[in-house]
């Protein structure tokens, strides 16, 4: 690329770049979260753009730096509309520029929605697997039907040989259905069970992943869940307060996830602490932390999402297009300096 030009990835070229790449996907996301304990990066807040008629409409800018190995800058600015799904279009839809971190120029801009859903998986079936060493996930429990659960399943599948079956539950008969036969088109050798009662998926069932549209919480009881069982509260905002106080608590960023109303920032509110924050994942993971309280807590983790892992996975998608020539060249995006404007014009004066 010369300089001032611009790679853009499409949705479709996102997509194959990253098709099978489930376990390269967790590693580098792994490296993300720990250059990001490490001090490695800057994460601004979040800022939600909401609309004052709907509540749960909102598009979301993610600024980071990530340095280490990484040494990319970007934001990835994404949009939650949950009634697109009855226009037959997907919730979410995103965009994503990465910027060199030595100059500051935009260097690539690609589709983002896919590579915030992927992120997003990896990252919690990190956590599944960390939070389950040596027990084994071969029954998950699915809450919510939509593209990241879908995407969830799909890291399971690929990190863990002993997962045999899913039970899944949404509000939306026919969306899980449909997610049952995505799942059997998909997946080999999984068996899908739709259950008419949410605490069916959590019943018995060692891992289970909530991901939702829920603005408030609507889960305050957890006393069917088996002793030890690890929940993946992707959607952020399902569990009471209640219920995370009770419960062992990792998240992936403590000051970032107390905020926007989630569950945790409710429990920090109810009870005006962060002490039932036990540690990051990051810190299990790089051993200044245990892998669980004890072998009988029910641990919950609650990742807010951070634009960290956006830049990992995109940089990734941008290595894997320049080394397989993909992708569309926008020369000249960037215009000369208007220093150079000025030599120029004394060289042909």
């Amino acid at each position: 690329m010369d300089d001032g030009d611009i790679l853009i990835l499409n949705g479709h070229e996102v997509s194959e770049l990253l098709a099978g790449r489930e376990l390269e996907l967790m590693q580098t996301v792994r490296n993300a979260y720990e250059t990001h304990q490490a001090g490695q990066s800057s994460l601004p807040h979040s800022t939600f753009l909401r609309f004052p008629d709907s509540d749960l409409n909102r598009i979301i800018a993610l600024p980071a730096y990530l340095g280490g190995d990484f040494e990319v800058a970007g934001m990835k600015w994404i949009s939650s509309f949950p009634d697109n799904l009855n226009l037959g279009l997907e919730r979410a839809s995103a965009v994503m520029i990465l910027n060199s971190a030595l100059t500051g120029r935009p260097e690539t801009i690609l589709e983002g929605s896919l590579i915030s859903a992927k992120r997003t998986a990896a990252s919690a079936v990190l956590a599944a697997k960390t939070l389950s060493v040596g027990r084994g996930i071969s029954t998950v429990g699915l809450i919510g039907t939509g593209f990241i659960n879908f995407e969830v399943v799909r890291f399971l599948v690929a990190s863990c040989a002993e997962l045999r079956e899913l039970r899944v539950f949404d509000l939306d008969a026919d969306r899980a259905t449909q997610f049952q036969n995505k799942c059997y088109d998909t997946f080999d050798g999984v068996k899908v069970e739709l259950v008419r009662d949410i605490k069916d998926a959590f019943r018995n069932t060692p891992l289970v992943s909530l991901a939702t549209t829920a603005g408030t919480p609507h889960i305050d009881d957890l006393s069917y869940c088996a002793p030890g069982t690890t929940i993946l509260h992707v959607s952020l905002r399902d569990l009471s307060p209640e219920v995370i106080l009770a419960c062992d608590n990792i998240v992936d960023d403590v000051d970032h996830v107390c905020r926007a109303s989630t569950s945790v920032h409710l429990a920090e509110q109810l009870v005006g602490n962060r002490d039932f924050i036990r540690c990051s994942l990051a810190e299990i993971l790089l051993g200044h932390a245990g892998v669980r309280r004890d072998e009988e807590s029910v641990a919950v983790f609650s990742p807010f999402g951070l634009g960290v892992l956006d830049l990992a996975v995109g940089a990734l998608a941008r290595d894997l297009a320049i080394a397989n020539r993909m992708g569309t060249q926008l020369h000249s995006f960037i215009r000369e300096t208007w220093i150079g404007e000025r030599e120029a014009k004394r060289a042909c004066a």
